[in-house]
């Protein structure tokens, strides 16, 4: 089984998903698990520090200490073990997917394509273990998201930034 988020999908704005209840705006994938030695690689030979990557071991040993962590865990982890919100989420998936193929192509999309799809994708709404799955993803997205805004305008600005310089940003600003 193949779980997707942001970066499997071709768009985040394309995404089946996509909306205020379900909340698939990225965040943690299992199927991103085999990137872990890329990411290791990564952090040993660009960082050129070892301080870097004890902050970085320091940061995630935070995230991991966090009361919220442990419920997202809970609830990826009821997810994975419960086959049918793991159908239901693969069935929205494929079927977003088709669509999405289609359009791209060209192709007028079916009322009945439509209509399966909306269907699938309110069955999979309205099973709990897959809504706390969703949830537990845009949770995990807005840290990354978090963490992200502050790193990217350390750079910006060349200093580490305070809340005032978090609260500046406007359109056109990488941390928004």
């Amino acid at each position: 089984m193949r779980l997707h988020c942001n970066r499997c999908l071709p768009q985040p704005a394309e995404c089946a998903l996509l909306t205020p209840v379900a909340g698939l705006e990225g965040g943690w994938c299992p199927s991103q698990a085999s990137q872990k030695p890329l990411i290791k690689t990564y952090m040993a030979t660009v960082s050129g520090s070892a301080v870097i990557l004890e902050k970085t071991r320091e940061l995630c040993q935070t995230i991991v200490d966090q009361p919220e962590f442990k419920q997202i865990r809970a609830r990826i982890d009821a997810f994975l073990a419960d086959a049918q919100a793991r159908l239901l989420y693969e069935t929205v998936l494929e079927r977003g997917e088709l669509l999405q193929q289609k359009q791209r192509a060209g192709l007028p999309l079916t009322q009945e394509e439509i209509d399966e799809f909306e269907t699938s994708r309110e069955l999979l709404l309205n099973n709990p273990v897959a809504r706390a799955f969703l949830e537990a993803q845009r949770q995990i997205q807005q840290v990354q998201s978090a963490v992200t805004q502050w790193v990217t305008k350390t750079y910006e600005i060349g200093r580490v930034p305070t809340e005032e310089d978090m609260s500046d940003c406007g359109s056109g600003c990488s941390c928004g």
